[in-house]
């Protein structure tokens, strides 16, 4: 009232010096004061509008950023997922691709392997027992020469370097009885005998697999190896009549090429668990193949030294002539002297033997390593046969073997396509 009464004093007192402009005061008085009033009751629904907007606008922007973080959130997880499953399949791609890459390795130097070491006994036909004595103590020199630069260069730890030696000392002793009992059917039992028995090796896969290792194999799984190994039979079965079959042969000798097999086998999955228990002992590393080859062949060079007295006599040596005979044998592999009449092709294909043996088994490991015990049987398997032999004559029973190698190769592609390790 008061704002009021003064501005109704000035405007009258100017319409009282100004005569130009006759306006009354009641009239001039109402409008100013609704104007006032108005002005006022605008100016307060202004402010109380702009708070009441400024206040829901504050809460509806803070809904909004917190809805919008719980959205980035949000999709920062799921972008994190997607990266995560992307990185997953490109391992296990990145891991097929390794495991193939292994086992076509593993399948070439395994045929270069065969062929090499019937050619390395072309020259030393009469000292078989003296090369295989040269590659068992050999392989110890190379691989732990190996494991020294290996070690020298920080791929070798000191903690792979101090893992228990138990396991493999049972690598080395399964390797030299699995070797001693081979060789002791192997001088009875010939011909297509021994390569149809030796599909018991992977039957022993997978029965000590889900034994010790917690395998569950599918059933077409089960069908694909039982493939690669009728392939195996049909294709040697039409091969070589020589020696004994199987039905000549008494039921001891089957038996005992049987446990060679199974032997055989042990080592493998053994081998395996090494490399699964060190993985925890490492903390997510792995044991370096050189270590698991060199102690083993050490532990079996061992165990061989002391089956030199059957396993001379299984190879028709008597084992007081033995140093005489290993004398001879060194003597025709590096093909000096006069005893080197016959031996032609040495040391040149003895060494190309022992270096392509070396190889094959480090490819085995290495495709044991990264896959499994039954897969890189499955791949020496499928290196047994897959030299197709031939001749100049080109016989019916040539062309039956012939025919017989082309369907192995069917059944053999067929089993392993079908093959593919499950783990539960």
């Amino acid at each position: 009232m008061f704002s009021c009464h003064r501005q109704f004093t000035t405007i009258t007192s100017r319409t009282f010096f100004n005569h130009n402009r006759l306006i009354t005061p009641p009239l001039l008085l109402l409008p100013i004061s609704s104007s006032i009033n108005q002005r006022r009751k605008i100016v307060l629904r202004k402010n109380s509008k702009s708070w009441i907007i400024k206040s829901l606008g504050q809460e509806r922007a803070k809904t909004v950023i917190q809805s919008d973080g719980e959205e980035e959130e949000k999709d920062n997880a799921n972008v994190i997922i997607n990266k995560e499953e992307e990185e997953e399949k490109k391992c296990n791609r990145d891991r097929k691709v390794d495991v193939l890459v292994a086992a076509a390795a593993t399948v070439v130097l395994g045929v270069g392997n065969r062929v090499l070491y019937k050619l390395a006994l072309v020259p030393l036909k009469n000292y078989p027992f003296f090369l295989a004595q040269l590659a068992t103590f050999g392989y110890v020199v190379v691989y732990f020469s190996i494991l020294y630069f290996r070690y020298h260069a920080g791929i070798v730890t000191d903690e792979m370097l101090s893992l228990p030696k138990a396991p493999f000392i049972a690598v080395g002793l399964l390797e030299a009885l699995g070797a001693a009992s081979g060789m002791a059917a192997g001088a009875i039992l010939s011909g297509a005998s021994i390569p149809i028995l030796s599909q018991t090796f992977l039957v022993w896969q997978l029965l000590l697999s889900a034994i010790f290792l917690g395998r569950r194999y599918r059933f077409n799984q089960v069908v694909g190896c039982l493939l690669v190994a009728v392939g195996v039979i049909i294709t040697v079965a039409s091969g070589s009549n020589n020696g004994l079959s199987i039905k000549e042969a008494s039921v001891f000798w089957t038996l005992l090429m049987v446990t060679s097999f199974f032997l055989q086998a042990a080592d493998t999955v053994l081998k395996e668990i090494i490399f699964l228990d060190t993985a925890q002992r490492l903390k997510g590393g792995c044991v370096d193949l050189f270590v698991v080859n060199s102690y083993g062949s050490a532990f079996q060079a061992f165990f061989i030294c002391l089956l030199l007295p059957l396993l001379s006599k299984l190879w028709g040596v008597p084992f007081g002539q033995l140093p005489s005979y290993l004398k001879d044998g060194a003597v025709c592999f590096l093909n000096i002297g006069s005893l080197s009449n016959g031996c032609q092709g040495a040391p040149l294909l003895p060494l190309l033997f022992i270096i392509v043996n070396m190889a094959f088994n480090v490819s085995l490991l290495h495709l044991l390593k990264i896959s499994s015990a039954v897969v890189s049987c499955l791949a020496s398997t499928f290196s047994g046969v897959f030299i197709v032999p031939y001749k100049n004559d080109f016989t019916k029973h040539e062309f039956g073997h012939m025919f017989s190698w082309v369907l192995f190769q069917m059944i053999a592609t067929v089993g392993c396509e079908g093959f593919q390790v499950h783990k539960q």
